[in-house]
């Protein structure tokens, strides 16, 4: 496991003094790997504190550009980054949070093979998308690979989020979206407001410290 340097133990003290997180806890963090899907307002969320927490390394997977109604809700991104990809925007303002982790963006839309792929070199997934055929990928690669799934949503002002951690007898996401249907709405047209994305968005982050570090119940 990765030892901490001077400038680490120092940056995620206040981590590393709760009782039963210790040093062992920020190490396993920082040899983590983390898969992040999408990042609009909830990967925007989760993937700063994950930065900030010290999560090694961060995966930021999105096909987007930044456009300005994006800013209302999804805090890494600025005027002065519309029209780029999101995943370079996000990487840059997570490099400017935490210098110490490594940050790797793909710009790219997978295929079922090339997700998969992908989600086996990962240690978790973070769902931060909004569309339901999409979740359903997620899910298929993550239940073939034992990849736990952390899985949010928005919407006007609910939210929900899902741990899938795909242990005998437990349910997976295409449990629940089959009840749903693929013509579920989406803030594009139902709207959202947008302190609603950073609760969800942290409660994701939280959740996948939880499982990366053996802290606390899922």
């Amino acid at each position: 496991m990765a030892e901490l340097s001077d400038q680490e133990m120092l940056r995620y003290n206040r981590q590393i003094i709760l009782r039963g997180f210790d040093f062992d806890g920020q190490e396993a963090l920082k040899d983590s790997r983390v898969l992040i899907v999408g990042l609009g307002g909830l990967g925007c969320a989760a993937s700063q504190y994950l930065a900030s927490a010290g999560v090694g390394n961060l995966t930021l997977l999105d096909f987007d550009t930044v456009s300005l109604s994006n800013l209302q809700r999804q805090t890494l991104h600025s005027d002065a980054t519309v029209g780029q990809p999101k995943v370079d925007s996000a990487r840059d303002a997570l490099t400017r949070i935490n210098p110490h982790i490594a940050i790797t963006p793909v710009n790219a839309l997978l295929d079922d093979a090339e997700l998969a792929a992908m989600i086996a070199k990962h240690d978790l997934v973070l769902d931060c998308t909004d569309n339901v055929a999409v979740r359903n990928q997620l899910n298929a690669g993550c239940f073939a690979a034992k990849v736990p799934l952390v899985s949010g949503a928005a919407i006007r002002m609910e939210g929900q989020i899902t741990v899938f951690t795909y242990q005998d007898g437990e349910p997976c996401y295409r449990c629940l979206s089959r009840l749903f249907g693929e013509n579920a709405l989406t803030c594009v047209e139902a709207g959202v407001m947008a302190p609603l994305i950073g609760v969800i968005g942290s409660l994701q982050a939280m959740e996948a410290i939880k499982l990366l570090a053996g802290y606390g119940k899922p």
